[in-house]
Order: C-alpha cells, then sequence, then structure tokens
C-alpha cells in the first residue's frame, strides 16, 4: 500500500530546529470488545486523541503530527490525509489549526467506517500500521534538511487483545524502530497485549493499560505528551514485568518452553523432523545415553 501524503515540505523546517513528529496509530475495529458493549466509546477515544494532538502541536509551532485509523482488514492515514486539504476558517475563535485536525480526521474517518464490511474481526492489522507509520516516519526524515533534528515517536492506541499471527510482522517492527530511534509508546484500553510490552521496552518506550476508559485523556496527557528526553524526571507510572514469551510458528501461540530451529531461529512447541520456515531436516532425537557402572576393583 501506498503512502500518498501530503509531506512536510522542507521549507518547514530550519537549519537549527529539534521537531518532534508524533504519529498516532488509533484501533478503530469495531470487532473491539469495548466498541461492541458500548459503539460511543469510539466517540470518547477519537475526541480524547483529537485533543491529545492538538496539545502535541501546542507544545511547539514547529511540531509535526499524523494519525492513522487501523482497522481489521485496513489502515489508512486520516491526518494529514492523501485528499485536498479542508478550507477552514476560524470559528469562534478557534485556532485555525486546531479546527483543521478535528475536520480532517472526523472526515476521513467517517469515510472509512462507511467503507468497512460489517463482518466483524476482533483481530486488528497493527503490525502492519506500526510499519506504515515507519515509513512516513522514515520519509520525513529524508526529506528534512541538514542540520534538523527529528525526534520521532509513535504511540498506539488500542483495546484489541495480542495476536500471536502477526508476532513475526512485530518483532521486525519493534528492531526497525529500534535502529531508526523511534520510541514506541501504547496505551491499552481494554486488554494486556504482551506483545506491544516487548515492543515498547525494546525501543524504549512507555506501556500503560489504563484502568479507567473515562479519564483516557488525563492518562494521555500526563503519561503520553511529555517527550521521551524529559520522562526520566516526571513520576509516572512504573514499570511492570515485560512478559518476553515467543509465539510459535506452528500453532501461532505463545509458549514459555519450545524447540528453535538452529539454522532460522523458528520457534516451535513441539519436536518437527523438518522446518517448516526453511526446510531444514532435523535428526531425530534418539534414546538418551544409560551410564555404565563403574566395576569396583578387586584389592
Amino acid at each position: 500500500m501506498s503512502l500518498e501524503l501530503e509531506t512536510t515540505k522542507s521549507e518547514d523546517f530550519v537549519s537549527t530546529d529539534e521537531i518532534s513528529l508524533l504519529v498516532i496509530i488509533l484501533d478503530t475495529n469495531p470487532g473491539q470488545r469495548l466498541l461492541r458493549e458500548n459503539p460511543q466509546t469510539l466517540t470518547q477515544c477519537v475526541d480524547s486523541i483529537i485533543a491529545f494532538g492538538n496539545s502535541h502541536l501546542m507544545q511547539k509551532s514547529q511540531n509535526k503530527l499524523a494519525i492513522m485509523a487501523c482497522h481489521s482488514k485496513t489502515s489508512e492515514f486520516i491526518y494529514p490525509g492523501a485528499s485536498k486539504t479542508l478550507d477552514i476558517r476560524q470559528i469562534d475563535g478557534q485556532y485555525e489549526v486546531f479546527t483543521l485536525v478535528e475536520r480532517t480526521i472526523k472526515t476521513n474517518l467517517h469515510k472509512i467506517i462507511a467503507t468497512e464490511n460489517t463482518i466483524l474481526s476482533n483481530e486488528s492489522l497493527l503490525a502492519g500500521a506500526l510499519s506504515m507509520a515507519l515509513c512516513y516516519i522514515h520519509r520525513i526524515q529524508r526529506n528534512k534538511p541538514p542540520g534538523c533534528k527529528l525526534n520521532s515517536r509513535i504511540l498506539v492506541v488500542t483495546g484489541s487483545g495480542d495476536s500471536a499471527f502477526q508476532y513475526m510482522s512485530y518483532m521486525n517492527v519493534f528492531f526497525t524502530a529500534q535502529k531508526q530511534n523511534v520510541v514506541i509508546d501504547v496505551c491499552a484500553l481494554d486488554q494486556h497485549l504482551s506483545l506491544l510490552q516487548q515492543g515498547c521496552d525494546i525501543t524504549n518506550g512507555l506501556y500503560l493499560k489504563i484502568p479507567q476508559l473515562q479519564g483516557l485523556l488525563q492518562y494521555l496527557l500526563w503519561v503520553f505528551l511529555p517527550e521521551p528526553p524529559i520522562r526520566p524526571k516526571l513520576v509516572l507510572p512504573p514499570p511492570v514485568k515485560v512478559d518476553y514469551r515467543a509465539a510459535c510458528f506452528c500453532h501461532r501461540e505463545m509458549v514459555d518452553i519450545g524447540y528453535v530451529c538452529s539454522v532460522c531461529l523458528s520457534i516451535f512447541c513441539k519436536f518437527s523432523p523438518i522446518c517448516t520456515t526453511c526446510h531444514t531436516v532435523f535428526k531425530m532425537p534418539g534414546p538418551l545415553a544409560v551410564k555404565s557402572k563403574k566395576k569396583k576393583m578387586k584389592l
């Protein structure tokens, strides 16, 4: 999927600027338990994300923002968007940029929801959305002029559960983000997400499962609005123990102990004579060797 977006022009940067780019991935999959029980929860989450994004832009005039909507079948940018920029005029004294952010997000999100099929799926394409976000960050990084420093981070807001089927995609995204110095933060709305928690630990990001959905905006502003260099000086929720279990390649289930291919490092929960990933043939494990008893020497 190509990213036909209006990227930031080099004229918007100054050679001495230090700019913070925030990419927010909002899980809008209607198959989430929160949205199935109360569809109005999506409106609350969108309003909180809009207020949080505007707060990021308000910190510094050179800050940049991008927002993605993640569904069960597709992931698309809803801000800045690929369509023509809306004609926004000042309304009731509101800053035009904030009005543009709000209207663009709601307009593009309405189009995505209207074209989504009625078949509900509990799994969201979060790994694909993270990959698209990294591609967008890389393009912004490549187009900036020399001497301009760009601090990039990704915030994932989701109520979906973990998907072991996307394990390899998650790992590729996490280590790519680590190499590009991109911080990944995760705000879990409903369930504990062990795989995304691993990504936060790998990229030095923050992972938070909010206890109350009503306070989503307060948690976003308190925990995720400060940039990573400032966070060590703040009193933030203490880190929890990271669950570093891996998913097997045969049944896509989290395992504590398994078999690892010595060639491609694929993980299996049961022994297999042939690796299904690289087709390497292994030797069958033989019977355990029995130690022979030493005979006592006669004196």
